[in-house]
């Protein structure tokens, strides 16, 4: 199957392979393969910031009192009372004034704005819920309780469809770059127009030849993959040190092995597919021609 990779050394003076830096080719895939694992990384980043944040509020809850503090205390001791309740504890009010201060500025510092009590707990699987919460308006009937999964919600929806931006992104980029190597692999077809005409006067087939130009872009390819690979790694571990606005974006969320794989398989990917496209473009060019 890969004995295409494998032509003597007469064979392969036929085509000069554009290593190095000497083609272009090699330069556009290094390119293609590093923004595709920048942008593949931030979205399996986001993905596990969504992933945690989700889980962490699942279970977590608040209670919100209008009455402020005159039943805090009440609706505090019947919440730790409540089955099914792991952890409870008050919101002090000089966070929330704190918290307010983003949008109201100095007035929410003024005493004259009312500022309602709030507890924060967290429910073992299987807890019931309503029964919580009739427990606490029993002490406290004006009382609601609001699920902080319902709160992140917006948040949560903002970071997966930037995970699903990321994934077009990356399909886009594979896109791109299957075309440029198209135009790369007929544009040396054009190139060697004369060698190829006197291989199909010796008796080569078509696929024969096809096989040189395959080879040639595989090799480019690889190497610009890599290339582009050792430069995304680079960038991606000053981004693990939190030096970036990317590292505060995710919350220091580190990308998982299973992450790391999939990073790991995009050059080689990225290859298989320039080799494709090459072999592709140059055998049903060779054939036209007929």
């Amino acid at each position: 199957m890969l004995d295409w990779l494998f032509v003597s050394p007469a064979q392969r003076r036929l085509l000069a392979a554009s290593s190095g830096v000497r083609g272009p080719t090699p330069w556009l895939i290094a390119i293609t393969s590093f923004s595709m694992i920048v942008v593949a990384a931030a979205g399996l980043a986001l993905s596990n910031t969504a992933g945690s944040i989700g889980r962490s509020a699942e279970r977590r809850f608040s209670v919100q009192l209008p009455d402020g503090s005159r039943t805090l205390a009440a609706a505090l001791r019947a919440v730790k009372a409540a089955d099914g309740v792991t952890a409870a504890e008050p919101v002090p009010e000089s966070e929330m004034r704190q918290t307010l201060k983003a949008w109201l500025g100095s007035a929410a510092e003024s005493q004259d704005l009312p500022v309602p009590a709030l507890i924060s707990f967290e429910i073992a699987s299987g807890a019931d819920l309503s029964a919580i919460e009739r427990q606490v308006r029993s002490v406290a009937p004006t009382a609601t309780i609001v699920a902080h999964s319902d709160t992140l919600k917006p948040l949560l929806n903002s970071l997966r469809a930037l995970q699903w931006i990321a994934l077009g992104l990356v399909a886009l980029l594979a896109a791109a770059s299957a075309a440029a190597v198209m135009l790369a692999a007929r544009g040396a077809l054009d190139t060697h127009r004369f060698t190829i005409d006197v291989m199909h006067g010796m008796g080569a087939t078509d696929v024969q030849v096809t096989r040189l130009f395959q080879r040639k872009i595989a090799i480019d390819a690889f190497v610009g993959s890599l290339a582009g690979a050792a430069a995304a790694a680079a960038v991606l571990l000053v981004l693990s040190a939190g030096a970036s606005v990317l590292g505060q974006l995710t919350g220091g969320i580190r990308l998982t092995a299973r992450d790391l794989v999939l990073l790991l398989v995009l050059p080689l990917a990225l290859t298989a597919l320039a080799t494709w496209v090459a072999r592709t473009a140059v055998l049903a060019a060779l054939r036209q021609a007929l």
